[in-house]
């Protein structure tokens, strides 16, 4: 079954939509997601969490498709592991399936078939920043939606990004990269003045997939000033781990 197959047999895309704002995830298995947060998660928790973001970033999305300038997806991976996501993301969403070896070229082929499918641009989303505000997706859409060519970057703390938005196919951003390093965006920068297109940033953000990042996420959700606003599905899950089992367990020298 081809990626383009399974979008057009679940939930149909609307292309009149006109940006395809599609979450990079796969299927939230314990001991295959997340794994570098155990511990203090234990490998079910940190699978458990994944949901928690997947929930909370696919909401994101869903605010800004509501304005009629968007469509969430989900591009997921393994294949036969549809049903798991329809239980967890928006019923607005379509599925198209993952294809490609390593990570660049998966990330080339789900623009590719965004694209072929009749979406005017596409921007491919991380699963690891639950705190990223429905807004910043909100001005990724909007500035895919002005007239002439360009690129649009949010990037992430640790040297990555979390959303990279195209219009038009250039595989040059994924070639070469060298994928999960702290030289991922400067690498996409470099690779993008090579195109001579113009690239728009967003607000940074950060990924969760360690201990220190999930001190973070804790003093961002549960501190003194938290964001009522943010994460509410991740939120829920870390306040009841804190509640029960005291913030040592998850968020040591709190």
């Amino acid at each position: 079954m081809s990626a383009l197959e399974v979008l057009n047999r679940s939930k149909p895309a609307d292309k009149r939509k006109k940006c395809a704002l599609g979450i990079m995830t796969k299927a939230p298995v314990a001991g295959k997601v997340k794994t570098r947060l155990s511990p203090p998660l234990t490998l079910a928790e940190a699978a458990e969490l994944n949901v928690c973001f997947l929930r909370d970033i696919s909401c994101a999305i869903e605010l800004v498709s509501q304005d009629a300038t968007a469509q969430g997806v989900g591009i997921y991976t393994p294949v036969g592991s549809e049903a798991i996501f329809e239980s967890i993301l928006p019923g607005s969403f379509a599925l198209i399936l993952q294809r490609g070896e390593n990570f660049g070229e998966r990330l080339a082929a789900a623009l590719d078939d965004l694209l072929s499918v009749g979406f005017d641009s596409v921007c491919l989303i991380n699963s690891d920043s639950p705190t990223v505000a429905a807004s910043s997706f909100r001005e990724a859409a909007t500035e895919l939606s002005k007239p002439g060519d360009r690129i649009v970057l949010g990037p992430s703390d640790d040297g990555g990004y979390y959303l990279i938005g195209l219009k038009k196919p250039h595989l040059r951003v994924f070639e070469g990269i060298e994928w999960s390093t702290e030289r991922v965006f400067d690498q996409t920068m470099e690779h993008a003045r090579e195109i001579g297109t113009n690239t728009h940033l967003l607000p940074s953000g950060f990924d969760v997939d360690d201990g220190l990042t999930l001190k973070r996420l804790c003093r961002e959700l549960l501190g003194s000033e938290p964001r009522a606003d943010l994460a509410p599905a991740t939120t829920a899950f870390l306040r009841r781990i804190v509640e029960t089992e005291g913030k040592e367990r998850i968020w040591p020298d709190a």
